[in-house]
């Protein structure tokens, strides 16, 4: 057995020495801190990771369950019009409906209009990567080397803006809301602007630089499964076309489960809406132009209120619940352990 052989200083003229450094660090001689886990700390820390946990998920339940929703499937109550889609020649004809419902409570403070697709699969791997940052960020790009295949050009080689499947699959129903008040009907104003994240319009989205926003694009062609070039998403505000859309930059966000909700519009609170939706009977007015027929789907649109915490979900407060509930088990089992092991210790010293 060899014996092990220290560290000394090196002599003047010999070879480098392996020996690490004579420091704190390198020798190892830096204070440390090594926690002595008790039984008093740890089921103190279980216990009051329970009780933390347990109220936090109260909390958010109890919020959650004061939102107040609706929501209609308009999916059978359009069915002409969903009939007229299914033939994809018809794309140029419009079509409308309407359905009535009524709030048999006011809906107080801000409401939210959203709109809502069932199984709808936006997180294939083909679709997420159908896209181009660097066009959508008004860049001069060579979208033929992008993921956008196939809508990326036309066969007479114009490009399409904007390009990848994402983009061509923009939800494009029409949804109004009117309040049908004694023998007037008054429509309800719907704020399109500020829905998305600022983020989103100030950063990961712009416009390419023109003069014009219509010169910009000029050059390219609108995607096969849109009805107007990107210019014109909204003839109403021009400040919210091209690519800073907030409909088109909130449809870019996909999804990852096949039932999803996206934010369409804000009830714009003035005049009998200022403290948001009276109760009463309403009137959806839908243009209908996204086909769903063909993979089985369904559409939605929901009004809902928002609180502290956010929208409809109790996820989050479940999962505290959950958790702080696991803890606390744990923190009695350990308890049990403890006392029936303390028990058998005192027994056999005496």
């Amino acid at each position: 057995m060899k014996n092990k052989t220290s560290c000394l200083p090196r002599e003047a003229g010999a070879h480098p020495s392996r020996c690490p450094d004579n420091s704190a660090f390198k020798q190892q001689r830096l204070p440390a801190w090594k926690p002595q886990l008790t039984i008093a700390t740890v089921l103190s820390s279980f216990f009051l990771t329970g009780a933390f946990c347990l109220s936090v998920g109260i909390c958010l339940i109890l919020s959650t369950n004061s939102i107040r929703e609706f929501q209609i499937n308009y999916s059978n109550e359009c069915s002409e019009c969903s009939k007229l889609r299914e033939n994809t020649s018809n794309w140029n004809k419009e079509c409308h409906c309407s359905v009535n419902f009524t709030l048999k409570e006011d809906m107080l403070g801000d409401v939210f209009m959203y709109y809502g697709l069932q199984n709808f699969y936006q997180n294939h791997r083909r679709y997420v990567i159908s896209r181009s940052d660097a066009q959508l960020l008004g860049q001069n790009v060579n979208i033929e080397k992008s993921y956008c295949s196939p809508f990326a050009t036309y066969q007479n080689g114009t490009p399409i803006a904007p390009c990848g499947a994402i983009a061509n699959s923009m939800f494009n129903d029409t949804i109004d809301l009117f309040y049908n008040l004694n023998s007037s009907v008054v429509q309800v104003p719907l704020l399109k602007t500020g829905n998305s994240w600022w983020t989103d319009k100030n950063v990961k989205f712009r416009n390419p630089v023109s003069y014009n926003l219509s010169s910009a694009f000029e050059g390219t062609a609108r995607p096969p499964y849109w009805q107007k070039p990107v210019y014109l998403l909204d003839e109403e505000e021009e400040r919210n076309n091209g690519y800073v859309n907030d409909d088109f930059i909130i449809w870019m966000r996909v999804s990852a489960f096949a039932t999803f909700r996206n934010l369409y519009r804000r009830v714009e609170r003035v005049r009998q809406f200022v403290d948001g939706l009276p109760a009463g009977n309403y009137t959806f007015h839908i243009s209908y132009n996204f086909p769903v027929t063909k993979f089985k789907g369904r559409k939605h649109v929901i009004l809902s209120t928002v609180v502290w915490s956010g929208g409809s979900n109790p996820f989050l407060g479940i999962a505290y619940v959950v958790t702080g509930t696991a803890a606390t088990l744990m923190g009695f089992v350990i308890t049990a352990i403890h006392l029936k092991l303390r028990k058998k210790k005192t027994y056999f010293q005496k």
